[in-house]
Formats: structure tokens, sequence, C-alpha cells
């Protein structure tokens, strides 16, 4: 497996992957997918190229068998101070889940955050995941009894189309 910075030829398929894996936008849907509650993508190509403009510390990494290859997943992350940093938008390719891949790209990604000096991970994940909640808590990480609210009314990660929805913050030591 190759962990490696996505490059701006890279973002059109990381854009596409994302929105599978967290919409179903081609008709799959993986066992991680918000499309019973929020509609719309996930994310757009401008969307991701503004975030990387505006936050250069990020990174976004991508996750392929060999270099050249499909990609298989994505994570983002990027320092948040005090040797924290944020993991977010963890995706992988849904025709490729039963792979483990998703436990082998969380385990790359904590491997680069000590890489870079970090000690723990923050993430917030939507309060009616429970099983990836769960999925998350089987791999070390821990609800810190934080509650975000949701952005309702900011389209960009989706349109709710329930009135319920928060963050959950877990964090894990790295």
């Amino acid at each position: 497996m190759i962990l490696a910075p996505a490059t701006a030829h890279d973002l059109p398929a990381v854009v596409d992957l994302v929105n599978g894996a967290y919409r179903g936008d081609d008709g799959r849907h993986g066992w991680t997918d918000e499309a019973g509650f929020l509609d719309g993508p996930r994310t757009s190509l401008a969307d991701l190229q503004s975030d990387l403009l505006a936050s250069p510390e990020a990174r976004l990494m991508t996750l392929r068998d060999a270099p050249g290859e499909a990609l298989l997943g994505c994570v983002w992350l990027e320092p948040a101070g005090d040797g924290v940093w944020y993991l977010g938008m963890l995706s992988v390719q849904v025709d490729q889940q039963n792979r483990h891949l998703g436990r082998t790209l969380l385990a790359e990604a904590e491997a680069e955050v000590r890489r870079q000096g970090g000690t723990r991970i923050r993430m917030t994940v939507i309060n009616i995941r429970d099983s990836l909640i769960a999925w998350y808590q089987r791999r070390g990480y821990a609800l810190t009894g934080e509650i975000k609210d949701f952005p309702y009314g900011e389209h960009r990660f989706g349109v709710p189309t329930r009135d319920d929805l928060q963050f959950m913050v877990m964090e894990r030591a790295v």
C-alpha cells in the first residue's frame, strides 16, 4: 500500500471517490454512506481546491496498491495546534471496502501524523452514525463529550434531510 500526498491531477478522482463513499452517487452504497440523511454532493472540485489553498499545512493523502494504480482511498490531515491533528474525509472506494482498507488507511494516517510530530488525532462524526462511531472506538478513538453544531443552512457538505444532526468529537493519542 502506498500513502502519498494528492496531486492536482488526483483531485477529480478524489472528489468522485469521496462523493461515492459518502453519498453512493454512482448507485453503489458503502456501509458508511450518509445518503439517508444528507442529499447532494459531499464535496466538489472547487471546494477541495479552496480548502487546500486555505490550509496549506493540511495534507490530502491518497491510498493506492502501487504508484500509478487506481485510487483506493483518501484522507484529510490538518494540524490543529499543540500536537493535535484533525482527520477528516476518510474514504474508501465502495467496491473495495471488503479489503479492510479503511483500517489500513487510518493506520497509515496515524503514522503520517506521528512522522509530522503529532501526538493526537481529533475528528468529528455525525451523531447518528452509530456504526461508524463504534468502528472508530474499536480502533482506539474515544468520544470526548464535546458536541459541535451541524452547519445547517451551509450546504457545503450536503443538504440535511433531518433536523437532529450534530457532530460528536472523537480523539486518540497516536
